[in-house]
């Protein structure tokens, strides 16, 4: 249940921000107000696994799943950075830090091949601490966030291609909704890309990694090439059947528009922009549908018999 919620925290977040982008405010307030319910949700969760449940929680912990706590605190810190509410994004970098540091030890300590889309994970958690970092330092006015969070950028596509050598491709017509996090990783990769060249803008440091807007564009046109695959493989192989699991296909929807809206500003290329613009609905109604299907789901379980 605990990867479950973090994905669906995860997705509420990141469609809250694509939705911003557009300048819908209210209605990315209620996305926002979503997220927030589920993250304290998965607070609870942990908080009772660690007093009741302690060995489970530190088997979970060396899954790649236990990263999404990471992401979704990352994701919803960025939606309020955005906001302005400076002092909380701020606290949530330093809590997804610590988390990160703590956690991707074990996950590495129990890897195990082949890997499944979760598996990405290694590569959302990482970038969402660089996306979070840089948009702290446009938004907050501290301009040395940059320099850790073009770090981790680089260390999160290592886990990218890391990962990428030991998941094999009959996982996308296979996959259970968590294969869609292979392009959602590449998703926040250009979107750390581009937070990390408006940052540099913003700042006025000339001359500073003169490539990066080159390469977020180059990853957000594989990462829409990954989108356009994913897409031909859903409908090669229909999977319509309600799976909690498909709350790891909202994210990369979301990502996706979010991304190439950012990487469109950063680097003045308009059809990006536009792109994800049109890419955002999709993301809202898939995390609709799934938003209403897990709550029937959850009261269908609650209910007495």
């Amino acid at each position: 249940m605990q990867p479950v919620v973090g994905a669906a925290a995860m997705s509420f977040g990141i469609v809250s921000v694509a939705v911003h982008l557009l300048g819908h405010e209210v209605f990315s307030l209620v996305w926002l107000a979503l997220g927030i319910v589920t993250w304290v949700a998965l607070v609870v969760v942990i908080a009772g696994r660690f007093v009741l449940d302690r060995p489970r929680l530190v088997r979970e912990s060396r899954t790649p799943a236990a990263l999404t706590g990471v992401a979704a605190t990352t994701v919803l810190g960025t939606r309020l950075a955005l906001l302005g509410w400076t002092p909380i994004a701020a606290a949530a970098l330093v809590a997804g830090v610590i988390a990160w540091l703590v956690l991707m030890p074990s996950v590495l300590r129990g890897w195990t091949v082949p890997a499944v889309g979760a598996g990405f994970l290694l590569c959302v958690a990482t970038q969402g601490v660089a996306v979070l970092g840089a948009t702290l330092s446009s938004t907050a006015g501290r301009p040395w966030l940059i320099v850790p969070s073009t770090a981790l950028f680089v260390v999160g596509l290592g886990c990218y291609v890391a990962v990428l050598r030991w998941f094999p491709p009959n996982q996308l017509l296979l996959g259970a909704g968590d294969h869609w996090v292979a392009a959602g990783a590449l998703a926040i990769s250009a979107l750390a890309a581009g937070r990390i060249v408006l940052a540099v803008d913003a700042a006025g440091w000339t001359g500073w990694t003169v490539y990066l807007p080159h390469v977020a564009i180059a990853i957000e046109l594989a990462e829409l090439a990954a989108y356009v695959l994913l897409v031909c493989c859903e409908l090669r192989r229909p999977r319509l059947s309600f799976d909690l699991r498909r709350w790891s296909t909202v994210f990369p929807l979301g990502m996706t528009s979010v991304a190439a809206m950012t990487v469109g500003t950063a680097t003045g290329v308009s059809a990006l922009h536009s792109a994800g613009r049109v890419l955002v609905w999709p993301a809202v109604v898939v995390g609709t549908i799934m938003l209403v299907a897990s709550v029937r789901h959850l009261w269908g379980i609650a209910r007495p018999a």
